[in-house]
């Protein structure tokens, strides 16, 4: 599958590692798209100690991807500003987007229309062409204008996946939490994965 990942300026860098991770373990297409904001974000999070303070925007990529087992690996790159991306028009059949985590102001623009970068625009080719789109928001507190972005979109036909992880599965550290919302998002397209243990009943999750 030809997957396109936007990661977007919202705490919780983790959960598009993650999944940048998964997909690509699972064989796919993956092409991930880290706006100015997440490059921002992922400095202040930078969650594997690798000093990023003052790093180019390449460098943080390329720890962030190093960070999550995927240094060298074939995850194609597209720039923010690049509205010539092969993802950016209807005739290229992509065959799903996901924007993880996504901001809240990327979910006001997504929800209005306004496309301030490609991450954008392929949310908004992907709900005019019907096809699959998934967005992660992360934000606590929510406001009743979140709400409303969220609702606008989930009735645009985009299938909103919230930040959430649960803990019936007992994970024994983050990247066990980030793995859930990672299976969550692939649950939601259809992909198969055995990033979690699912719930059986109390028994049937007793270790």
């Amino acid at each position: 599958m030809k997957i396109f990942v936007g990661i977007t300026g919202a705490s919780g860098q983790i959960y598009g590692g993650r999944l940048l991770r998964a997909l690509h373990s699972g064989g796919h297409e993956v092409t991930a798209c880290f706006s100015n904001g997440s490059i921002e974000v992922i400095r202040a999070e930078d969650l594997a100690g690798a000093g990023l303070e003052g790093a180019s925007r390449e460098e943080v990529i390329n720890a962030f991807l190093d960070s999550h087992g995927l240094a060298g690996e074939d995850i194609a790159s597209a720039a923010p500003d690049d509205m010539s991306s092969p993802f950016a028009s209807g005739s290229f059949l992509a065959a799903a987007s996901i924007i993880c985590p996504c901001s809240m102001s990327s979910l006001a623009s997504i929800a209005c229309g306004v496309t301030r970068h490609l991450v954008h625009r392929v949310a908004d080719v992907m709900l005019k062409e019907g096809r699959p789109l998934v967005i992660v928001p992360r934000e606590t507190p929510l406001g009743e204008i979140h709400l409303r972005n969220m609702l606008r979109l989930k009735q645009a036909g985009a299938r909103m996946v919230p930040a959430m992880p649960a803990f019936y599965h007992r994970p024994r550290n983050v990247d066990g939490l980030a793995d859930f919302m990672a299976g969550k998002i692939m649950d939601s397209l259809g992909i198969g994965h055995d990033l979690f243990q699912r719930w059986n009943g109390l028994e049937g999750n007793e270790r």
